[in-house]
């Protein structure tokens, strides 16, 4: 349970803020740069420390790690809350990013390792991604409503759930854990990878591509990128070992990931300012258009692990992507006078992927490894993810202060999205299950009978 309630905040604040940017901007001045790093400043610092976050739950056990995230992240989220200004916000959401990268791996590893049974694992997965779905569906209407009263209290309602989850976590049982060193050259490359090619995308929607500080954020990043790749294959314990690296179905969890965040986190910070912004909606009346994309979610997530077992991961996974594709068209193509009503409706097709992709890839990944590297496979996955939602919101944001205007900025971010929702869904038919009732290892026997996991 302390592992929903985990998922539960990651995803709130992931979507909470977005009803709230016009606002904040209201009281605390700034212009678009500075609203896309108080989202990206979070999926940055979350996305880059995800890896390294996956190899300390193996390495401390997961219900060590989870408590430690857990702390900071509720330290950071009431350090949100009381942020006297734009600067002090976004400080503190990195902080608050980085508790989330240490929890969300640690989550996951909880559930593999609580259910050995591969069927009774998968269905646990679908509960843990309650935590995601409520968060999703509640997200913008809490948002909204909180907005009426003050931004703050959309940080500090992390609190009272933060207390509860280490409650919960106090009545798990230890969790094992292996001895395996820190690869500082690989989690060095990868901060500068991810901060360097963010920032320079998120620049360039202000400033331009040729300007100086984008090249160069843009090659650090680039070329940080390729010492990560190669430091891999040459140190002794790399961050992502090599058998994760060459597995098939990481490869394809990894692209579902990233795919599945650009619409899903991408989408909202678009439409939320299309609608508030151009159509003229409230923070709170923007919440309820998102409304029956989240409740689609909500609804059909706890019937996931059922779905699965009776069509396959492998038909599921590639249909969710077809209705984010269908959806997002929809949306880019729409008159600008349409009915917001209608608007609503499309967006439900986005929030379909969400109960068809992520539970059905989340326990073929967990069935694929073994329980005292499931913090680093997770780690993979869920940093995919959040490279793709920090990228979203860089490129989106690109796109709408583009010259070209806004109306047509919205449109081209739409149509990105469904060209890689579009790409996933023929990346997933490549899926190898494996055997229902219990997938083999990926991992080659003389890897894993070599690191003996101890109790934390």
């Amino acid at each position: 349970m302390s592992s929903v309630l985990g998922f539960f905040v990651i995803t709130l604040d992931a979507v909470v803020v977005n009803v709230a940017l016009p606002t904040v901007r209201t009281e605390l001045g700034g212009g678009m740069t500075g609203l896309q790093w108080i989202v990206d400043g979070y999926t940055l610092a979350f996305a880059a420390l995800l890896l390294s976050s996956g190899a300390l739950s193996d390495r401390l056990g997961a219900r060590r790690a989870f408590g430690v995230g857990v702390v900071l992240f509720v330290a950071a989220s009431v350090t949100c809350g009381l942020a006297p200004g734009l600067g002090a916000l976004v400080a503190a959401r990195f902080i608050q990013g980085t508790g989330a990268a240490v929890m969300m791996p640690a989550s996951m590893a909880l559930i593999g390792q609580a259910f050995p049974d591969p069927i009774r694992r998968a269905r646990a997965v679908a509960i843990w991604a309650m935590g995601g779905a409520v968060a999703s569906t509640s997200g913008p209407v809490i948002g909204g409503l909180l907005n009426l009263v003050s931004w703050r209290l959309i940080f500090l309602i992390n609190l009272p759930v933060g207390i509860m989850a280490l409650i919960l976590l106090a009545r798990a049982r230890r969790s094992p854990r292996r001895e395996v060193p820190f690869d500082w050259v690989g989690q060095t490359t990868a901060v500068l990878a991810m901060g360097g090619l963010t920032y320079g995308i998120i620049e360039a929607g202000a400033v331009g591509f040729a300007a100086p500080q984008v090249v160069t954020a843009l090659s650090v990043g680039v070329a940080a990128l390729v010492a990560f790749a190669l430091s891999q294959t040459r140190v002794r314990h790399p961050m992502v070992p090599l058998a994760l690296a060459r597995s098939p179905v990481v490869a394809v969890a990894s692209t579902s990931g990233f795919a599945f965040m650009i619409g899903n986190y991408g989408l909202p910070f678009v439409m939320s300012l299309y609608l508030q912004q151009y159509r003229g909606l409230t923070s709170f009346g923007t919440g309820i258009a998102f409304l029956p994309m989240m409740l689609i979610g909500f609804i059909l997530t706890p019937f996931s692990a059922r779905i699965v077992e009776r069509f396959g991961a492998k038909r599921l996974i590639p249909l969710g992507f077809l209705s984010m594709t269908a959806g997002t068209i929809g949306l880019a193509v729409l008159p600008s006078d349409v009915p917001v009503w209608f608007i609503s409706s499309l967006l439900v097709l986005v929030g379909l992927c969400g109960p068809l992709v992520i539970p059905p890839i989340s326990g073929v990944l967990l069935n694929s490894v073994p329980g005292h590297l499931s913090g680093t496979a997770s780690g993979v996955f869920h940093a995919s993810r959040q490279i793709g939602g920090a990228l979203a919101v860089a490129v989106f944001g690109a796109l709408l202060a583009d010259p070209a205007g806004f109306q047509t900025g919205v449109a081209t971010s739409l149509l990105a999205a469904a060209a890689v929702a579009l790409c996933a869904a023929v990346a997933s038919r490549l899926l190898t299950e494996g055997p229902r009732a219990g997938p083999r290892s990926i991992l080659p026997t003389a890897l894993t009978a070599r690191e003996e996991p101890h109790n934390d």
